[in-house]
């Protein structure tokens, strides 16, 4: 998977994760904490007569849960006929119901559909002997204690509880005491240091913040970029400001139905789209390689959020950048950040900046999405075989692919999504044809 050394959160906890001891750890977002307990739940699989969940983990968002599940299936690997099974809202219960019943060995989901599915008999937990909890503090801020709470009384008492989380408020110091027993404390790396993550603050009249986002794509040039709204009226307004002003980019908020979102998180990742603008339902669980900003359209009130938010890039040793918009207004909230980060307010005057009004930014990739995935035994090998055989698309055109249940997306070169929509227009994959439209 490329890792060539552990990371500190790893080095810490994971020869306790695999002596079974429960563990609260602390860490900062992007610093290894799903290997390491991942790599603990795989090790720590049993041979039993049918699959039934070994392990549980609770996650705060449904894109938490995809990326956990994908992370989980490339380490269980090594172990045949593994089966790792998200259990989320917005998609359809029967399906997983469905699923269940076909059994499943590591169940990743969200509080109210794993307790949904408890609720109705769908999912059985007697031989559960792991219990995850992962990012804590943002399910409990989310309103899932009741939730969390019924799901753990199901559970059999004689069990390993690892709770993550990047912050410790006296909340999660409750359900700490309350659910784990005699439990190891690991506590690393819990912010994010000058040196991964450039932080810079611009003030600005809340009636020019568009002017002054543009202002700062036009000068940085991230090739891709985050940016945060508080509301998901104000990011459907940004996001068409910036396509006004010839930057491709996409908006993720709670207004988006589970297909909706699967696509623009898909587009996003395989770098179809440079730019995401989002409400903070994508500051958890959202890890895209080779990030290389964040901007905060406006400063939540909350410092915990906006270390979250900026946690998104910076992330694996990698550098990035983080710049906040604020207003007059605001500026005593950067007081409480420099306090929590450790580090001074550097300030960004955008009159200094040059701004270039003829940028241009636009996703190296185009993507495809086919009406086949995993239900139909669709694997990447089978696109990528078919694109570069019969479809005659060089190897290197062709990036990430990502198969759902019922679908797939498929990143390709700019230069030759042409060529692929009209191979699969009239071409085979696996024998069969697929319909295929490009995603705008």
């Amino acid at each position: 998977m490329g890792y060539s050394s552990m990371t500190p959160i790893q080095a810490a906890s994971l020869p306790h994760l695999l002596a079974g001891r429960d563990v609260l750890a602390r860490a900062k977002t992007g610093s290894g904490k799903t290997a390491a307990f991942g790599i603990a739940l795989v090790h720590r699989l049993r041979n039993l007569p049918t699959a039934v969940p070994q392990a549980v983990v609770l996650c705060p968002t449904r894109e938490l849960v995809d990326q956990v599940v994908s992370e989980l299936r490339l380490l269980a690997r090594v172990r045949p006929n593994t089966r790792v099974l998200p259990l989320v809202g917005g998609r359809p219960m029967g399906a997983q119901k469905q699923s269940l019943l076909h059994g499943a060995d590591l169940v990743v989901g969200t509080p109210g559909r794993v307790l949904d599915l408890l609720r109705r008999g769908a999912i059985v937990l007697r031989e559960t002997r792991t219990l995850v909890l992962d990012e804590a503090d943002r399910m409990l801020d989310m309103g899932f204690a009741d939730d969390m709470d019924a799901i753990i009384a199901e559970l059999p008492a004689a069990r390993q509880t690892l709770l993550f989380s990047a912050t410790y408020p006296e909340t999660v110091a409750a359900m700490s005491r309350r659910v784990l027993r005699e439990p190891l404390t690991v506590s690393v790396d819990t912010t994010h240091s000058a040196a991964a993550i450039e932080q810079r603050f611009c003030e600005t009249k809340p009636e020019d913040r568009r002017e002054a986002l543009l202002t700062l794509y036009r000068h940085f040039r991230p090739a891709s970029s985050l940016v945060f709204c508080k509301t998901r009226r104000d990011c459907d307004v940004v996001a068409g400001f910036l396509r006004d002003h010839a930057i491709e980019c996409l908006a993720l908020h709670g207004d988006l139905e589970q297909n909706e979102r699967d696509a623009v998180l898909a587009q996003f990742a395989n770098g179809s789209c440079p730019v995401l603008v989002a409400t903070d339902v994508a500051a958890r669980g959202l890890d895209i390689p080779g990030l290389r900003a964040v901007f905060n359209y406006e400063l939540p009130r909350d410092t915990a959020v906006y270390l979250h938010r900026i946690g998104r890039t910076g992330r694996a040793g990698e550098s990035g950048m983080a710049i906040s918009l604020y207003a007059p207004a605001e500026a005593s909230r950067l007081d409480a950040i420099a306090a929590e980060t450790d580090e001074p307010v550097r300030r960004l005057k955008l009159a200094s900046l040059d701004s270039d009004p003829s940028f241009v930014l636009r996703g190296a990739m185009a993507t495809i999405e086919v009406n086949a995935g995993r239900k139909q035994k669709l694997r990447p090998g089978d696109l990528l075989g078919a694109l570069t055989g019969d479809g005659q698309i060089p190897g290197t055109s062709i990036g990430r692919i990502s198969i759902f249940e019922q679908r797939t997306f498929v990143a390709v070169d700019r230069r030759h999504a042409r060529q692929a929509m009209a191979f699969l227009a009239d071409g085979r994959v696996k024998g069969r044809r697929l319909r295929a439209r490009r995603l705008r």
